[in-house]
């Protein structure tokens, strides 16, 4: 993997967020140290809170709409759907990892013989987060969506959860199942583990499509939600999936998400063992910790083309810290940003244009 840096203090250098989305900011840090004694109240009677300021009020009033649903019977090895007219394969497979192996789960569409393209999801989401531009781009890729660990029907022991450590975990799963070059799409908390997978596996990696997740600038503000997932009680908040779902996508999109969609995403979000297994990520690393790492080593160490995709709308990530021309600079050859008519959530948000932008960054010239 990439060095390790030697143990001098980083100077903090916070970027303060633009004033634009002041309100949105102080809105969300509340709502995220509310949320363990307001959510058994909001569940138990959601219509008691309709008239709650935002986003309170909205998270109740989804709540009304959208019912309780279990976690999907297990797949089992080669077992097919057909979701947006669009064969899926389930895969389970045993790669090297934590000592010994870890399980993975992951779900393939298009020819074998295509052109690998890996797609990594985020919180509170699974490989599901991708079906739709799988769809679109799955007639000459062979697209590759993996439950991150311990998530949907991936291992959810405890291991090595450390962003670095989960990068090795999925390089050895893609050395296992064959997959040599490829291209990256990320979302989220999908896209640490993928900055040191780009950065330590090298010209393996084609394109990289980074999606929705701090890079240069940063600020404490911008990330309230590690108190919550770095709480004792966070297991317990994570194990309402529903409720998490639900905060999660109306806190932070800003365009309707379709009910069955939404629903859909609360069932893999329901496997036993996520909420204990998700907060090992945050015990395990800080978004100061990350933000350092890129900033002294990881994305120096980029060598493909990376496309920055990022929703316009999404205060926690203001575009205006994607769209510095500094920061943009210091990406390799060929690489860009896309902001899209959307919040947090573009890949439901805004699935066309989602679908569209891939499609279109899968088949540019790495040359360019």
């Amino acid at each position: 993997m990439t060095s390790t840096p030697s143990s001098t203090r980083v100077a903090d250098g916070w970027t303060e967020p633009p004033a634009r989305v002041a309100h949105h900011l102080a809105a969300v840090a509340t709502m995220w140290q509310e949320l363990p004694h307001v959510l058994p109240k909001i569940i138990a009677a959601p219509e008691d809170f309709f008239g709650a300021e935002a986003p309170m009020g909205d998270i109740a009033r989804r709540l009304a709409t959208i019912s309780e649903v279990a976690a999907p019977p297990p797949s089992s090895d080669g077992e097919v759907e057909v979701l947006a007219g669009t064969e899926f394969t389930h895969r389970f497979v045993d790669a090297p990892g934590d000592g010994e192996t870890v399980r993975w789960h992951y779900v393939e569409s298009g020819p074998a013989d295509g052109d690998p393209v890996v797609f990594l999801h985020g919180v509170p989401d699974s490989w599901f987060q991708w079906h739709l531009v799988m769809a679109a781009v799955s007639d000459r890729h062979r697209c590759i969506a993996i439950d991150l660990k311990g998530y949907g029907q991936s291992d959810k022991r405890t291991g090595d959860y450390r962003q670095e450590g989960v990068a090795e975990q999925l390089k050895a799963l893609l050395d296992t199942i064959g997959v040599d070059r490829f291209s990256l799409i990320t979302h989220d908390r999908g896209t640490p583990p993928a900055d040191h997978l780009v950065a330590d596996v090298g010209d393996r990696v084609i394109r990289y499509g980074r999606g929705q997740q701090h890079l240069w600038h940063l600020h404490p503000s911008l990330h309230p939600q590690e108190l919550m997932f770095t709480a004792p009680t966070a297991p317990f908040v994570l194990e309402n999936a529903r409720t998490t779902t639900i905060v999660a996508y109306t806190a932070l999109a800003t365009k309707p998400v379709d009910d069955a969609l939404l629903t859909r995403t609360v069932a893999e979000f329901s496997y036993p063992g996520i909420n204990t297994a998700v907060p090992r990520y945050f015990n395990s690393s800080s978004f100061r910790q990350e933000w350092v790492e890129r900033r002294t080593r990881l994305i120096a160490a980029w060598r493909c083309p990376v496309l920055l995709l990022q929703g316009r709308e999404d205060p926690g990530q203001p575009h205006e810290f994607y769209s510095d021309p500094d920061v943009l600079a210091m990406l390799p050859k060929g690489s860009g940003l896309h902001l899209f008519d959307a919040g947090h959530f573009w890949p439901f948000e805004a699935p066309e244009e989602a679908a569209e932008t891939i499609r279109g960054f899968l088949s540019s010239d790495v040359d360019a």
